[in-house]
């Protein structure tokens, strides 16, 4: 008996340890990455833009529309969103393979405003340290505008403004469910989802993004079959 205890007292330090570990080696990834710009200098320079739009410039259907497929519980949670990042681990394990992930618009905001593209574990971990502070200095409505602001739309739009005057030629408060709910899809994988680039895929992401806003109550069904 006393063998176990020990053993388990073992686990469990062992697992304290290594979980510091990471923790410390995003937390310096983090700090490494803004020793060459503050996080500060590098929101001015995203707001500060001639085309930045802020959120009241962006049509209802667009922002929910975003929020639908890309965090629904972006109102409530924190900057991590533990019951999605749950939610993601149970549904891979189900189909055995890497489908969802849990970031929240906060986590994807710091990916790219303050880190690479890369997909190392030290990224994600360090991911989390720039969220907090996003959300300890920024509002909600803050970090949805740094979001679409410096998302990737596919055929080189960067943001909202481009990406809604590029593929409608049109500003975005001008935007329909339609159209809204087709650009809301892009930004997951923009080479695969851009409508340019394959409609059919682009049209299956679509109607993805309306069935989240089904079901999340911002649209109604008869709306939904309407863009369908």
């Amino acid at each position: 008996m006393k063998f176990i205890r020990k053993l388990l007292f073992a686990i469990i330090l062992l697992v304290i340890i290594l979980i510091s570990i990471i923790l410390l080696t995003g937390r310096i990834y983090y700090i490494n990455a803004l020793k060459t710009q503050p996080l500060i200098t590098r929101v001015d320079a995203i707001t500060n833009k001639e085309n930045f739009v802020k959120f009241e410039d962006m049509s209802a259907d667009y922002r929910n529309a975003v929020i639908s497929v890309e965090d629904h519980r972006f109102y409530d949670h924190g900057p991590i969103d533990f019951i999605a990042i749950g939610r993601a681990i149970v549904t891979n394990v189900k189909k055995g393979e890497l489908q969802e992930g849990g970031s929240t618009i906060t986590q994807q905001v710091a990916k790219n405003i303050v880190f690479s593209q890369d997909k190392s574990w030290v990224r994600k971990v360090g991911e989390i340290f720039a969220a907090y502070d996003l959300e300890k200095n920024y509002s909600k409505k803050e970090i949805f505008e740094l979001y679409v602001n410096t998302a990737y739309f596919g055929d080189g739009y960067y943001g909202i403004y481009d990406a809604s005057y590029g593929y409608y030629n049109k500003a975005p408060k001008d935007l329909n469910l339609d159209e809204s709910s087709m650009l809301a899809g892009v930004p997951n994988a923009p080479s695969v989802y851009a409508p340019t680039v394959n409609p059919t895929l682009a049209k299956k992401r679509q109607y993805h993004v309306l069935n989240t806003m089904l079901e999340y109550g911002y649209i109604t069904k008869e709306q939904a079959i309407s863009i369908k």
